[in-house]
């Protein structure tokens, strides 16, 4: 790791006690050798957010960073992709739902790991982003609480999305999955909290009803500040997060007059466990 440093003069800047960091000098656009590669990998795994300051890819090169650094493509099922290339999909403004926290389509049986958002068009202020580290979210808790938890699965859903007129192409699909509340990640073995208030509909074997009071603590719990940082978004910005360790939620103060564009990829999961 130390010769990708010299290599490239990276600089990494940790952005806050809990997780993420600023990357320097590092071109993601550029053919990676295998140790750039998993250089990137090291850093997700002990930040778990990154962004890439600076960046200026095509889609292109999107696609291929995406492909080759983190593996098999979430093909999104509700947004259409980009003309060309269906890997991406554009993230235009900020749908109001957005700004509850949440791990990216949980309701996928697979659902997706890596997300790779590259800011193409951005207001002058506001529209910030939130992650909060759902390690510590689990870690904090009580044992008694983490051990009640350990025992219980979720059912994700899409039946609480409503219909969206912002995107050319906009699917309504119907689509549920079973998770467990707490999973561990796939490549530390550390647990981590796996509810969210987008797609978190119940408590496996229990009623809506009955699992809304634990549901709800553990929502508000999620995105507690300790836990988080808040990203302001520059130009040139490539941020990178992983849905195993994750939550995200967009702060929704964007001046009116004022236009917010992105494009994501995701990479696929494994059954989360």
């Amino acid at each position: 790791m130390s010769a990708v440093l010299e290599m490239t003069s990276v600089r990494v800047e940790p952005a806050a006690g809990s997780l993420g960091a600023y990357v320097h000098g590092f071109d993601i656009g550029a053919d990676l050798d295998q140790e750039q590669k998993n250089y990137v990998r090291a850093l997700m795994r002990q930040y778990h957010v990154v962004c890439f300051r600076g960046q200026s890819i095509t889609p292109q090169q999107h696609k291929t960073f995406t492909a080759t650094v983190f593996g098999d493509f979430y093909i999104q099922p509700v947004v259409g992709g980009l003309e060309g290339y269906p890997e991406i999909i554009e993230v235009i403004g900020a749908r109001k739902l957005t700004e509850n926290w949440h791990q990216d389509s949980s309701h996928a049986v697979r659902p997706p790991r890596f997300s790779i958002l590259v800011a193409r068009e951005l207001p002058p202020y506001g529209n910030d982003t939130q992650f909060s580290n759902q390690h510590l979210a689990f870690e904090r808790l009580s044992p008694g609480l983490q051990k009640v938890l350990q025992g219980l699965r979720a059912v994700h859903t899409t039946a609480k999305v409503p219909p969206s007129k912002d995107y050319a192409v906009y699917r309504t699909i119907d689509e549920q999955a079973t998770h467990p509340v707490v999973r561990t990640h796939p490549e530390t073995g550390r647990k981590a909290l796996y509810v969210n208030s987008m797609y978190t509909r119940r408590f496996e074997d229990m009623t809506v009803e009955e699992s809304l009071p634990l549901l709800q603590y553990l929502w508000a719990h999620c995105g507690r500040v300790e836990l988080t940082f808040r990203h302001r978004w520059q130009p040139g910005d490539v941020v990178i997060w992983d849905n195993a360790s994750v939550q995200h939620a967009v702060i929704g103060d964007m001046p009116e007059g004022t236009r917010r564009y992105m494009q994501r990829t995701t990479t696929m999961d494994d059954v989360p466990v």
